[in-house]
């Protein structure tokens, strides 16, 4: 999500940067495929849906080549304010798709992520410490970068995992050992044995 009034701005400078770090898309080693065609049809149905219910679609290839089906790449694609019930919007898209919602304020934001699904991570980008503290401490994620992504998933001795239906447990160093191993309590009772208190009948 970005602010409503930068909206604009965001989708020029998205298609400057697609330029500039790939002049060409259909024989670049840089520009990675889709694992197999399976997955590259059902990125392109997420993608025609959204054409197809009216949303705004945006086309970020850097030239006009056509790319080779069997090579099964696709030119990184804006999908500007889709409806929550687009699959785009619902399923995990693993390809270069980016849906684009937009926010007056910020408790928008906030309210926005918090009426959905907990995430697996949370990504703000901002220099306002205010409002980076607010984000932060008013919604939930397995985890959070702060001007970056994915960079938490790195660092070994940050916890990496999700929440709710994102996933349990976090795994990496200290707490990864403890997420994998199984604690197995034993109880031993001691020979002085006061658990008869504990025992029918209670009347003695």
């Amino acid at each position: 999500m970005l602010p409503v009034a930068m909206r604009e701005e965001f989708i020029r400078l998205a298609a400057e940067a697609a330029r500039k770090l790939y002049p060409s898309l259909q024989n670049n080693p840089d520009y990675t495929s889709i694992v197999n065609e399976r997955h590259y049809r059902r990125i392109e149905q997420y993608i025609e849906e959204a054409r197809a219910r009216g949303m705004r679609v945006v086309d970020l290839a850097p030239t006009s080549e056509v790319l080779e089906q069997n090579k099964r790449k696709l030119p990184p694609i804006l999908v500007i304010e889709p409806n929550d019930d687009l699959a785009v919007m619902r399923e995990e898209i693993f390809g270069p798709v980016l849906p684009i919602k937009t926010y007056s304020r910020v408790d928008e934001a906030i309210e926005y992520v918090n009426r959905h699904s907990r995430p697996l991570a949370l990504y703000y980008f901002g220099n306002n410490a205010r409002e980076r503290r607010e984000v932060l401490q008013r919604t939930i994620s397995g985890g959070a970068s702060v001007n970056e992504t994915l960079m938490h998933a790195l660092v070994e001795e940050l916890p990496f995992g999700g929440i709710g239906a994102s996933g349990i447990g976090a795994y990496h160093g200290r707490i990864g050992f403890q997420t994998f191993s199984h604690r197995k309590g034993v109880f031993l009772r001691s020979r002085l044995n006061f658990l008869w208190l504990l025992r029918p009948p209670f009347a003695r």
